[in-house]
């Protein structure tokens, strides 16, 4: 055994009697289990002790899904209900520092239940399908959950000249009143300021708001959407929303349906793999579900029914670019967050409306159908040479060896009970990957240590990232290399060097990802990991700091402090690393604005040299 190997299995085994002895202690401090230990906590008391349940994550601001959003989207949420149920075409939304106000012009909350509709769980009109018929919160918990996370909560609602108005902290009532105000159009106004003992300090970003408005606006043609006096329209519907994220690059027109229940856009284009955007009720399903299921074997038979042929999924569906709505009484999702729809009843009848749908659609737009056979016929081409590129490729890796020998895999992968928890951290060789694998969680986090630069794929067909020995063990650690539907793991955080060839090989991978599998990084499954640039202590106190503007605080606020700037992960030790990547893991989600924009991005970055980008350099070298 190697003097490495005895070192680690020593600190394996110190580890875990500090864990047991942590342990003994645990059981010796708890507190007698009897009557007195048990409480019975309020509906609100509940949301604000276990957030997660009700609205995801907290995070500050920089996430899309991060808390304040999701209070805002509730609060919309109920405004969208009431144009979806004919009343009301404006919802004005106004946002300055962290105040947000919400007015929409639907019927107003009934004023003898304003108090309860707020602040009671369970309570509401969304029971009741003949005044809610597809709404998409169903379970009465969206408001009360920003009344119980905010630390100021003021409702109105105005009904035929008359209005009540209730004002809380924290889910407790302040104050009420009740009077007349004529002239006042029906309809219900929020104002609440999210909670900072629960956020921490946060901030709002006005893109992901103006994005998810726009997505509103999309889904409600007709509806007119305002933050801050900027407007939000859109006619076409779907149609709209996935001209505005492709762009131009489409192989030809887009084709849209709607109907009463089901709205649909799709094309195709010369990109790899399929991108969708999904939603139940007007809520935005990241993770797909039966409605999106149902929608691409709808695609599926209704391509072979019209061409009469029985071509594979894989080639029908390969570069195509898709949205589908669906409107549903009784929509059933996996999460109180609604990302992934779990209806299995509506398949049928989802599949054979798409598939008359994209019948008809090729029937009348001949050229569309021209190019659409040019297409699979493409796809069926390319997927026979690649066929042949992978079995070469498996062949190539069997002889270096069984396993893949950069990889420490973990224990759960998705598809398991705790699947969603895995992800796997991608690394720039061993020394970085030591500190990792002596504390990672092995159940659920695995490594995956690069040999350096990985080639720069910009431009090439996918037959070379097959070739490439590399690229092939990645793809195989993740499970993709036949398609994404093998992923093995709920995250993909690239981990590398805050330097010069970190940050290089960060956009080697991210081309990699964006270029061959777009549909990992619209879903929200590649991730950066954030690290501490700065080490600050003393004696007494020992701080991390991830920007300059930490350490000078640290610096500024320990006496005599010794500072350390870590150069790259492998400088960090196994004993501090644990707690970077334990409960208090920075990461930064890898997303895109507009899916239209990435080759051009990637052309000027990862491409040729060009005249542009060596004056682009030349005017921001430091």
């Amino acid at each position: 055994m190697t003097r490495r190997a005895i070192c680690d299995r020593l600190r394996f085994w110190i580890h875990m009697a500090k864990t047991t002895e942590t342990k003994t202690e645990t059981k010796t401090k708890t507190k007698q289990y009897d009557e007195s230990t048990i409480k019975t906590l309020s509906s609100l008391e509940h949301i604000r002790l276990r957030t997660g349940m009700y609205i995801g994550r907290l995070g500050d601001g920089s996430n899309l899904d991060d808390g304040i959003y999701i209070l805002l989207k509730e609060v919309v949420d109920n405004s969208i209900d009431e144009y979806i149920m004919g009343h009301g075409d404006r919802i004005l939304v106004q946002i300055q520092d962290r105040t947000v106000k919400v007015r929409d012009y639907g019927r107003g909350i009934p004023l003898g239940k304003v108090i309860e509709c707020v602040s009671v769980i369970n309570t509401g009109a969304k029971y009741n399908d003949e005044v809610f018929q597809f709404s998409v919160g169903l379970n009465g918990v969206g408001t009360k959950a920003v009344n119980a996370l905010s630390e100021h909560f003021r409702v109105v609602a105005f009904r035929d000249g008359e209005y009540f108005e209730a004002v809380f902290s924290k889910g407790k009532l302040l104050k009420k009143k009740q009077g007349s105000k004529k002239g006042e159009k029906n309809g219900t106004y929020v104002e609440f300021i999210p909670d900072p003992e629960i956020f921490g300090e946060y901030s709002f970003n006005f893109e992901f708001i103006e994005q998810r408005l726009w997505n509103y606006a999309c889904l409600n043609s007709g509806l007119s959407l305002y933050l801050n006096k900027q407007k939000f329209y859109s006619k076409n519907g779907l149609l709209d929303l996935l001209e505005n994220e492709i762009g131009d690059e489409t192989l030809y027109p887009i084709g849209h349906y709607k109907g009463e229940h089901l709205e649909f856009a799709f094309t195709h284009t010369n990109s790899y793999g399929e991108t969708y955007f999904s939603f139940v009720n007007g809520q935005y399903t990241s993770d797909g579900g039966t409605h999106l299921s149902a929608f691409r074997e709808g695609l599926l038979k209704g391509a072979n029914k019209y061409f009469k042929k029985n071509y594979s999924g894989v080639d029908v569906r390969e570069g195509v670019a898709g949205t589908v709505s669906v409107k549903l009484q009784n929509p059933v999702f996996e999460s109180q967050t609604k990302n992934k729809l779990g209806n299995s009843e509506i398949r049928s009848w989802i599949v054979g409306e798409v598939k008359s749908a994209v019948v008809d659609f090729l029937h009348k737009n001949k050229e569309a159908s021209k190019r659409l056979e040019q297409k699979i016929q493409n796809n069926e081409k390319l997927r026979k040479e690649l066929n042949a590129v992978k079995k070469e490729a498996r062949e190539a890796a069997k002889k270096v060896a069984f396993k893949i020998p950069q990889l420490k895999d973990c224990k759960y992968h998705l598809g398991d009970k705790k699947g969603e928890e895995s992800m796997i951290f991608l690394t720039e060789g061993q020394s970085a990957s030591g500190s990792m694998v002596s504390t990672r969680n092995v159940y659920t986090q695995a490594i995956y240590s690069l040999r350096g630069k990985v080639q720069n794929m910009f431009g090439r067909n996918r037959t070379a990232i097959y070739k490439n020995e590399e690229l092939f063990n990645l793809m195989s650690a993740l499970g993709i290399e036949n398609d994404v539907e093998g992923l093995r793991y709920g995250k993909i955080i690239i981990a590398t060097d805050a330097d010069h060839d970190g940050f290089h090989i960060r956009n080697l991978l991210l081309t990699f990802f964006l270029t061959y599998f777009e549909e990992l990084v619209v879903a929200g499954r590649v991730f950066i990991l954030e690290t501490p640039l700065f080490r600050v202590r003393n004696k007494k106190e020992t701080r991390y700091c991830y920007t300059p503007k930490e350490r000078e605080e640290a610096v500024r606020e320990l006496s005599n402090p010794e500072v350390t700037r870590f150069k790259g992960l492998g400088e960090i030790s196994p004993s501090e690393f644990g707690q970077f990547i334990g409960d208090n893991m920075r990461l930064v989600e890898v997303s895109v604005k507009s899916l239209k924009n990435i080759h051009e991005t990637m052309a000027f970055y990862m491409g040729k040299n060009t005249p542009e980008r060596r004056d682009f350099i030349m005017e921001n070298l430091i």
